[in-house]
């Protein structure tokens, strides 16, 4: 995959629910899991309330797998109750409740050549030309609504491209779409930054380009650049080929001169960045992840008094007493007997719980018996 298009169409993913236990020793199935597929470059955030999300995960490789969500948990079946003096237990466990999780996905992209530019330079027809691409082109600002992707086959070797939309002035600060595009330059290896040859300042052009991504960040500014002049199939541009190479070459850039619309130069172009990028390719630097925003919650738990009782806080513990038929006097016992083996029944009681207290549990409230 290449974009979000179908994560974003999807909206709401909903794994299958633990089943519950059941008699004759029966214990609840797992649910299935859901997938949601997501282009290789995707950073995966959890929303926090009015907080700033987490990250919690940055998919660099295919197949690469991220929970975001664990399931609940089958339930246990009449079998796991008995003991020695009571081997016919009458209750199981209900399957608990799947966690949940509001998440933003961030796409990246992984290319080893990014084409940028000012808005209307070229980018979507010099992707075209060179690979297998087919973007669709107009004449006007952001015609480029996301990065498009290409593959360029050089001798025996191969590269990714990225045609990245236009920059304007302003895009380091969100100005236009330009924090939506300029994040994809972040894992580009190198950056062809194509110029209009029309322009009557190219410098000015290429200096505004420069300008927005090291305000974004110096590093996109520091990685290398090859410089291609474009249109040059236009009687007006070949004209200007020595004056534009001057200029440039005063600012120490070796220019190419191409036409994207007619393929002229466009193999000198090509054999340049293969010769740039020959050797081993390091694999892309994942964002480091938090520890605490990994693996399954925490055991451990809290127990906190208000005026309309006591509510015990922990997943462990909760998700067991919600998952605990206590509505039947053999399952209530059974609840406060694990809960004592827990630690949770002599915390209740250093905490003043007395019988007759209401006790919550997540969503699960009963009487405190003592």
């Amino acid at each position: 995959m290449s974009t979000l298009y179908e994560v974003a169409r999807r909206k709401t993913y909903q794994a299958g629910r633990g089943v519950h236990g059941k008699g004759s020793g029966l214990h609840g199935a797992r649910g299935q899991s859901e997938y949601a597929r997501v282009p290789a470059g995707t950073q995966v955030w959890r929303k926090a309330d009015r907080r700033e999300g987490q990250l919690v995960g940055d998919l660099v490789e295919d197949g690469q797998v991220l929970t975001v969500a664990w399931g609940g948990l089958g339930g246990w079946g009449n079998a796991r109750f008995a003991t020695a003096t009571y081997q016919a237990p009458r209750i199981a466990q209900r399957g608990g409740r799947g966690g949940e999780a509001v998440l933003i996905l961030e796409l990246k992209l992984l290319a080893d050549v990014g084409i940028i530019g000012l808005p209307n330079v070229g980018k979507s027809t010099l992707l075209g030309t060179t690979t297998a691409g087919h973007p669709k082109v107009g004449d006007y600002p952001f015609t480029t609504l996301e990065p498009s992707l290409g593959v360029a086959m050089v001798g025996g070797t191969s590269f990714v491209l990225a045609d990245i939309p236009g920059l304007i002035e302003g895009a380091h600060r969100g100005a236009g779409l330009g924090l939506e595009f300029l994040r994809h330059v972040e894992r580009t290896r190198l950056l062809v930054h194509l110029l209009d040859g029309r322009d009557e300042d190219v410098l000015a052009g290429m200096d505004a380009v420069n300008a927005e991504l090291r305000q974004y960040d110096e590093r996109l500014a520091a990685k290398d650049q090859v410089v291609a002049v474009n249109k040059l199939d236009l009687a007006e541009v070949r004209k200007r080929v020595p004056e534009v190479r001057r200029a440039l070459e005063g600012r120490s850039v070796d220019p190419l001169f191409i036409s994207a619309a007619s393929g002229e130069g466009v193999d000198n172009l090509l054999e340049r960045l293969a010769g740039l990028l020959a050797g081993e390719r390091a694999p892309p630097e994942a964002a480091p992840v938090p520890p605490e925003a990994k693996g399954r919650p925490k055991g451990g738990f809290r127990v906190s008094h208000d005026d309309s009782g006591f509510r015990v806080e922990g997943e462990r513990v909760v998700t067991f007493a919600e998952m605990m038929p206590v509505e039947v006097e053999e399952g209530r016992a059974e609840f406060w007997r694990r809960l004592g083996r827990m630690g949770v029944v002599g915390a209740l009681r250093r905490a003043g719980a007395r019988p007759g207290d209401t006790v919550r549990f997540g969503g699960l409230e009963v009487e405190w018996e003592g």
